[in-house]
C-alpha cells in the first residue's frame, strides 16, 4: 500500500469531502476526491486507492452502482468499501453491506469513530494482498511443476510405417496423475505405455514422474541379471519393468501410493502385440465398429504389494484393427446432475464407423467433454488409439 495508503473520498457534498480530507490527512492518509460515481471509477481506474468511502445518494451514478461495478471487477473486488450514510438510514447500510461492503460510517462524523473504521479496513486490505500475493506464488509453483510434469510426457508421438497413434490426455488440475508414452526400442518395436496413479493433484503428480521414469529407465535397460548383451524377449522386458518399479517403491517409499498400468511392446512389421495390464481398464481391440476382443488384466496394480508377481499376454493386430487404452477418467466423468458417463456410454461411441485413429479419439473426447458439460472434472482423462492401416 505504500508509505501512504490512498483513500478516495466518495461524496456529492463539499463540505463533507473537505471534513473527512483533514481528519484523515491528520491521521497521515493521502487522500482523493470524486463528486459522482462515474469519477470514482475513473480514479479508482488509475490510482488503485486502498479504501474508499462511499456516499449512496449521489447524481451521474449512485453509490450502489459504484459498489456493484466494484465487486465484479477482479482487479477491484478486495478494495474495502466503508459506506457514508445516516446512522437511522439502517436499510441503505444492510443493502450496502450484502453487496459487499465492509462497513458503514454515520452522519455527523465521529472522529474516533472514523479512525477505527480506517484501521480496521485497511488491516483487511493487507491481509488479503498477503493472501493474493501467497496464492499467487503458489499458482506460479503449480505452473512451474505442471511444466516439469509436460516433460515427462511425450513431445511428438512415433507413426510407425503403416500405422497410426493418436493421444489424448486432459490434466483435471494444473498436475496429474495419469501418464503416457510411446517410444522405439532398438531396432523396430514400439513400447505403448498408459498408467493412472491413485488419487489427484500434486501427491499423484509427483509419483507418476516416479512411476514413468522408472517404468521408462528399466525398459531402457538391454539385459536383466546376466551379463549377456542380448536382451531378453519383449515378455522378460515387461515383467522385469513393472517387477523392477514395483519393488522399489513398495521397499524404498512406503508409501499407499500405486499404480494402474497397461504396457505393450508392438511388433509393426507383424502386428504382435505383448503387453502387461497391472490392473488397468481392459485396452479394447476394435474392428469394423465392433469390439473384438478385451485385453484382461495380467497382474496386479503396480507399487503396493511387494514382490507381486506379474504375466503377460499376446495378441496381434490385424489390418484394419484399432487398440484402445484409456484411464478411468472417461467412464467416471459426471455430468451437472451428477450421474456418471459409464462404460456403457463410452463402448456406444464405437457402433458408428470411424476413418482412423484420431478421428475416434476426438470422437470420445468432444462426446464426453459435451456430457460432462460445466461439471467439475474430477480425474484426469487420457487416451491412445493405435490403428495398423489397411
Amino acid at each position: 500500500m505504500g508509505n501512504r495508503p490512498k483513500i478516495l473520498i466518495v461524496d456529492d457534498e463539499p463540505f463533507n469531502i473537505d471534513y473527512l480530507e483533514q481528519e484523515l490527512e491528520d491521521l497521515g492518509y493521502a487522500t482523493l476526491s470524486a463528486g459522482d460515481g462515474q469519477a470514482a471509477l475513473e480514479i479508482v481506474a488509475t490510482e488503485s486507492p486502498d479504501m474508499i468511502l462511499l456516499d449512496i445518494m449521489m447524481p451521474v451514478m449512485n453509490g450502489f452502482e459504484v459498489l456493484s461495478r466494484l465487486k465484479e471487477n477482479k482487479a477491484w473486488r478486495d478494495i474495502p468499501v466503508v459506506i457514508i450514510s445516516a446512522i437511522d438510514d439502517m436499510q441503505t447500510i444492510a443493502q450496502g453491506i450484502e453487496m459487499g461492503a465492509e462497513d458503514y460510517l454515520p452522519k455527523p462524523f465521529e472522529p474516533v469513530l472514523l479512525m477505527a473504521r480506517m484501521k480496521a479496513g485497511l488491516e483487511k486490505k493487507r491481509l488479503r494482498d498477503m493472501e493474493q500475493t501467497y496464492l499467487q506464488g503458489l499458482e506460479r509453483e503449480l505452473e512451474i511443476g505442471r511444466e516439469i510434469q509436460a516433460d515427462f510426457l511425450p513431445k511428438t508421438i512415433l507413426q510407425p510405417e503403416g500405422w497410426e497413434i493418436a493421444t489424448s490426455f486432459v490434466s483435471a488440475r494444473e498436475t496429474a496423475g495419469d501418464y503416457y508414452d510411446v517410444f522405439q526400442f532398438t531396432g523396430d518395436k514400439i513400447g505403448l505405455m498408459l498408467g493412472d496413479v491413485c488419487d489427484k493433484g500434486l501427491g499423484s503428480a509427483l509419483y507418476m514422474t516416479l512411476f514413468r521414469s522408472l517404468l521408462r529407465a528399466a525398459s531402457d535397460i538391454g539385459t536383466w541379471g546376466d551379463n549377456t548383451s542380448n536382451p531378453k524377449d519383449d515378455g522378460q522386458r515387461l515383467i522385469a519393468a513393472a517387477q523392477l518399479t514395483n519393488n522399489y517403491i513398495t521397499t524404498v517409499h512406503h508409501s499407499a501410493s500405486y499404480s494402474t498400468l497397461f504396457y505393450g511392446i508392438l511388433d509393426p512389421a507383424s502386428g504382435e502385440l505383448c503387453y502387461l495390464n497391472a490392473g488397468h481398464e481392459p485396452p479394447l481391440i476394435l474392428r469394423d465398429s465392433q469390439i473384438r476382443k478385451r485385453l484382461k488384466g495380467t497382474g496386479p496394480v503396480v507399487g503396493l504389494i511387494e514382490d507381486a508377481e506379474f504375466r503377460v499376454g499376446n495378441t496381434e493386430l490385424e489390418p484394419g484393427e484399432l487398440l484402445l487404452v484409456y484411464s478411468d477418467g472417461f467412464t467416471d466423468v459426471q455430468n451437472p446432475h451428477g450421474e456418471m458417463y459409464s462404460r456403457e456410454k463410452l463402448l456406444s461411441l464405437f457402433n458408428q464407423p470411424f476413418d482412423n485413429a484420431q478421428s475416434l479419439v476426438d470422437r470420445i473426447v468432444s462426446e464426453v467433454s459435451s456430457f460432462r458439460g460445466d461439471a467439475i472434472q474430477f480425474d484426469d482423462m487420457t487416451l491412445m488409439a493405435v490403428m495398423r492401416k489397411g
